[in-house]
């Protein structure tokens, strides 16, 4: 139903490698690297010529891989390239496996099951937000206080979908626009790992329909893994609530994270998280 518009191009992968390095050259200004920003400039960001010259490459080579000619570049030049384009860790990590993507694949889309194991764990922590996400950032499921958190919403069960699509984000998410740079780095990290998966096919492709600042943001191929955090929430119930998270891989279901949120001890957002868990056991 979705794959139409700029979910045409997230499918086809005809050139993902030349377009995350086009949308990361825009965004790194010379200044960024010590370099003069000389007069007036008809492109944003560094020209193809400096990222040439800062790789230690050839700028007809480089001008090649960013238009699909030259497809394999080795690990060597993707990192001198890299810090060329002054990518960190993560973002240095997804340019190598654009460059060495897995086989295409097709395959039906299937729910992801979540241990027993994990479910009596979280349900161990009634004053602890916890929440198991999938790989598209869907929720696989919530221990009390963590559906608590996010309940009251059109999209509480899809952490995209509620930041894109829901008519609360912008007052549930005091830092809305932070928080969107982040969900959508996180979905673009899950794009360069399997780009195939039907769930992830299917929600960029309605969002890139349905949301401009979705395909704003989806353009700038920003990559941030989720690993921590703080972050501000205006809550319905309790209002302000400022939560940090630690993000912590399944490593018996491969693109699961358990997500697990905490109020500073003694503060107002502490005492906000305990009426919120004293609402949800009533």
């Amino acid at each position: 139903m979705w794959l139409i518009g700029v979910s045409v191009e997230f499918m086809a992968r005809e050139n993902t490698l030349g377009e995350f390095l086009r949308a990361r050259r825009e965004q790194v200004g010379p200044e960024d690297l010590g370099l003069p920003a000389g007069g007036s400039r008809r492109v944003a960001g560094l020209r193809r010529e400096e990222v040439a010259v800062l790789a230690g490459v050839s700028t007809d080579y480089y001008v090649r891989l960013e238009q699909g000619r030259e497809r394999n570049p080795s690990p060597q030049v993707l990192d001198a390239l890299a810090h060329g384009l002054a990518l960190d860790e993560d973002a240095t990590a997804h340019l190598h496996r654009l460059a060495r993507p897995a086989p295409k694949r097709r395959r039906p889309r299937r729910r992801e099951q979540v241990s027993p194991n994990l479910l009596r764990l979280m349900d161990g922590w009634p004053d602890t937000p916890a929440l198991v996400l999938g790989r598209c950032l869907e929720v696989l499921a919530h221990n009390a206080l963590g559906e608590a958190l996010f309940a009251g919403h059109t999209h509480s069960g899809d952490l995209v979908r509620l930041v894109f699509l829901d008519p609360d984000a912008r007052g549930f998410y005091p830092d809305w626009e932070r928080v969107a740079v982040n969900t959508v780095g996180g979905l673009r990290v899950a794009a360069g790992i399997d780009p195939d998966d039907p769930g992830l096919i299917e929600t960029v492709g309605e969002l890139s329909v349905k949301s401009a600042d979705f395909r704003r943001l989806w353009a700038r191929h920003d990559i941030r893994q989720k690993t921590h955090e703080t972050k501000r929430f205006h809550h319905p119930q309790v209002g302000e609530l400022t939560l940090s998270y630690e993000a912590l891989t399944v490593n018996s279901a491969p693109g699961q994270q358990l997500v697990v949120y905490q109020a500073e001890p003694g503060s107002s957002s502490e005492a906000a998280l305990a009426l919120l868990g004293s609402l949800a056991a009533s």
